[in-house]
């Protein structure tokens, strides 16, 4: 099941994607929640013959799609692809723990929606990667357990400010501009990837392949992420862990490959969709 937040006819809400068109959550009958914090946190799923039945609200290309859910927590594993590792010139072994940091939920738009390049930002650049969805609390969760709390995943263009990453020892300035990311284009519910491990996670820009790899490169698993994040701090319906790039982001290719206004990137992965922002200068 995909699931949508989106903005149409001057009105925000959320719905369920069928075929090419989109199903407002209000026209199907059993669906209560009024959020999709709501739904993902206990709401009633639809089955597939209610969602057949339902009237659409509109085609897919006649709304715009917002981030899928607004996370109160968006964590990011940093440097979790050896081929990552090697291009910014470290061990590709894995490392005792992963690198976590944070990101704002507005720091990222939807699918369509331009990426904003910051007028300060000499350096812009792409990471592809997959966004995690919690479904239910994880507090100290084992690894072996992890699995129970996905709800869903979706694509992310972890938007990085490489030159105000590099201010400090903590990244959070160059990754947190305003509208400088990308998640989406919807969550499609875990039951539907059928083997996460081997999808392929691809990052294009003006569509030339940049970045390409399997899920299963991950140093750190979704399940070890889940694990270890919910040591430190509780995971609530709805937030989300952005699990980490593959080597191939434009700084350390040679030479660099830096995005411009007009570039479009895509972030892709089998089974889950594909994600499309153009980028756009800062007003």
């Amino acid at each position: 099941m995909k699931i949508v937040s989106y903005a149409h006819d001057g009105r925000v809400s959320y719905g369920f994607v069928v075929g090419d068109r989109v199903v407002d959550h209000r026209d199907v009958p059993g669906v209560t929640a009024g959020s999709v914090r709501e739904l993902i946190a206990g709401g009633t799923l639809p089955d597939s013959a209610a969602l057949a039945a339902a009237p659409a609200t509109a085609g897919l290309d006649e709304v715009t799609l917002l981030p899928p859910v607004e996370p109160a927590k968006l964590l990011c594993a940093g440097v979790n692809f050896p081929t990552h590792r090697e291009e910014v010139k470290l061990s590709a072994a894995r490392p005792e723990h992963p690198t976590i940091f944070t990101r704002y939920a507005d720091s990222v738009v939807g699918h369509g929606e331009p990426i904003i390049l910051p007028r300060v930002c000499e350096q812009f650049d792409y990471e592809g990667e997959l966004a995690v969805v919690i479904g239910k609390r994880a507090w100290n969760v084992p690894e072996s357990a992890a699995a129970e709390h996905v709800f869903g995943y979706a694509c992310f263009n972890d938007g990085s400010a490489r030159d105000w990453q590099r201010h400090s020892g903590q990244w959070i300035p160059g990754k947190n501009f305003h509208r400088s990311g990308g998640f989406g284009p919807w969550i499609v519910t875990a039951d539907e990837v059928a083997d996460l491990g081997d999808a392929e996670l691809v990052t294009r820009v003006n569509g030339e392949v940049r970045q390409s790899a399997r899920l299963k490169d991950m140093l750190f698993s979704v399940a070890e992420l889940i694990a270890y994040v919910s040591t430190f701090t509780p995971l609530n319906p709805g937030d989300v862990i952005a699990a980490g790039t593959p080597g191939g982001v434009g700084l350390f290719s040679d030479p660099p490959r830096l995005l411009s206004p007009g570039d479009v990137v895509e972030v892709e992965i089998d089974g889950v969709g594909v994600l499309r922002n153009p980028i756009a200068a800062q007003d």
